[in-house]
């Protein structure tokens, strides 16, 4: 075999794929079926309403079927500005925003500007592993940032970790994998110390349609220097069942996305059209619908906490918990990775292990598991913890 990149086959193998391996030829009983935790996606397609506009966009738009601009339509770039403003009391112009093939290429996007080979960049643990996996084929040293028992990271700690080869601090609110939300001032406190050492904060708000807080999480936007610091991603994929589409967004500093714009010339040349007109139809039509899917989601993460009181004197822990997902300690003398795969032959649950969201070295990863639960419903929650409640731990 010819070279490989020493960087790429260092680099850890998809979590998810690795996951679903574990079911492959496997059959389960119709009394059992399996109930699949390890991914975030929404399992239904977008609502018929959406589906339709995308169809008539494919059949009556011939420009959807070409290359469109690097950075996005401008229409939909404009109109997720008006959605940020609305929704964070911010002045955001269609300037700030750049329309990316995904939040995971948002982030790649991101840290294509800030880092080289050899730099650093902050990232609270446990992780999201595919940004993890892009600083590593990158060369850029992932600095792990431990968070304590409520699994909010912490300023002061993070200080200490600042080099001159830091590049940015990397949040996720609302966490993946963890479910946590970081409060206003927190986040604040974050910028403000990026700010300080002349570093980028990113924060990642994939998630930030489903934040149980009504309003705005925090208050970067209303900083009118925010540019000079904040850099925010955002997906549509979740909020509007686009996964298959692949539509994410950067909002920074137009001079960052000058060389945003360079990258998504290079890798993609554009996003996929017809994704895009779909987001647009969404932000423009959808925000009745997206409220309901939203308190659908409280809900269930609400059912998931009543649903753990049980599980408490087997020994099993809730540590996090919201958006679309549970961030749980297990009460099994095996670790995690070892507990995942067995819970597939034992109880029909497909979950994902802490150690996918945790240096090798780090031993909180073997206590922890990670459950998506805005996959399954209500009812399918109820039967995933009577499945966790008839396990006897070892």
């Amino acid at each position: 075999m010819t070279l490989l990149n020493p960087q790429l086959v260092a680099t850890s193998a998809p979590p998810v794929m690795e996951a679903r391996r574990w079911v492959e030829g496997k059959s389960f009983p119709s009394d059992r079926p399996l109930i699949n935790v390890s991914q975030a996606a929404p399992v239904d397609p977008p609502p018929d309403a959406m589906r339709e506009a995308m169809a008539e966009v494919v059949l009556s738009r011939p420009e959807a079927h070409l290359y469109g601009p690097v950075l996005g339509l401008p229409e939909l770039r404009d109109k997720l500005a008006f959605n940020i403003n609305r929704h964070y009391g911010a002045q955001v112009s269609a300037k700030h925003v750049a329309i990316t093939s995904g939040c995971n290429q948002a982030f790649a996007a991101s840290i294509a500007t800030l880092a080289a080979a050899g730099d650093e960049v902050i990232v609270p643990t446990p992780w999201y592993f595919n940004h993890k996996m892009w600083l590593d084929m990158g060369g850029v040293r992932a600095v792990p940032l431990p968070t304590g028992d409520d699994l909010l990271p912490d300023p002061d700690h993070t200080k200490a970790l600042i080099t001159p080869r830091t590049r940015a601090i990397v949040l996720v609110s609302p966490n993946n994998p963890t479910g946590v939300e970081y409060s206003a001032n927190l986040i604040a406190a974050f910028r403000d110390l990026a700010r300080a050492h002349n570093i980028a904060l990113i924060i990642d708000e994939t998630y930030r349609d489903f934040h149980s807080q009504d309003g705005a999480p925090h208050q970067l936007f209303t900083d009118p220097d925010w540019d000079d610091t904040v850099i925010q991603l955002y997906s549509f994929s979740k909020s509007y069942r686009l996964t298959g589409h692949r539509v994410g967004a950067v909002v920074a500093s137009p001079a960052r996305l000058a060389e945003v714009e360079k990258f998504l010339d290079t890798v993609t040349i554009c996003p996929a059209q017809l994704g895009q007109h779909a987001a647009l139809w969404g932000l423009r039509n959808l925000d009745d619908w997206l409220a309901g899917e939203r308190l659908e989601i409280l809900a269930r993460a609400q059912a998931m906490r009543d649903g753990f009181q049980a599980l408490e004197a087997r020994g099993w822990k809730l540590k996090g918990c919201g958006a679309y997902f549970a961030y749980v300690q297990h009460p099994f003398s095996m670790t995690s990775d070892q507990l995942a795969p067995w819970l597939v032959d034992e109880v029909s649950v497909l979950a994902l292990p802490g150690t996918m969201f945790t240096p090798h070295d780090d031993p909180a990863g073997a206590l922890h598991m990670r459950v998506a639960f805005a996959n399954i419903d209500r009812a399918g929650i109820g039967e995933f913890i009577a499945r966790l409640k008839a396990l006897q731990p070892t």
